[in-house]
């Protein structure tokens, strides 16, 4: 005859050893749970590196934007280069320019077009429009005449 005590501890063995493991269909709720995350973290991933292209092509045209506005900002106001006559898309200044040029790369075109007396007397408005890569960016600046 067993003791109470012997038999609890023999029960208490056969239902741990019972409890081991997982069943099929408890696994294949766990993968299908796993796969469902792991698939918005694929699509996450895959947004993040087309937004991250993005914001690079933008930068770059940002860039060139900048670098041609400080090289116009540095002229004398009486310059070629800042006269409304070479606007593109077919204008040339007094010295035969035209206000566009391509960029080492050959995809990023830079335009300028200026206008003067924009918006008040003695000053004006230089219009920056850098294209590329399927982005366009525009820069507005103005420059004024010393006195």
């Amino acid at each position: 005859m067993r003791t109470g005590k012997a038999y609890t501890i023999e029960t208490a063995i056969r239902k741990s050893k019972k409890d081991e493991g997982f069943t099929l269909i408890e696994v294949l709720i766990a993968i299908s749970i796993f796969a469902v995350g792991l698939l918005a973290v694929a699509a996450m991933q895959t947004s993040a590196i087309r937004v991250n292209s993005s914001a690079g092509q933008i930068t770059a045209l940002s860039t060139w934007s900048v670098d041609k506005i400080e090289e116009l900002m540095a002229l004398p106001y009486t310059d070629p280069w800042l006269e409304m006559a070479g606007n593109p898309p077919s204008g040339t200044d007094s010295a035969g320019n035209t206000h566009q040029q391509i960029t080492p790369d050959g995809f990023t075109t830079v335009r300028w077009n200026i206008t003067d007396n924009s918006p008040t007397q003695n000053t004006k408005l230089i219009t920056i429009t850098v294209t590329g890569k399927g982005k366009t960016l525009r820069l507005v600046s103005l420059k004024s005449q010393s006195l």
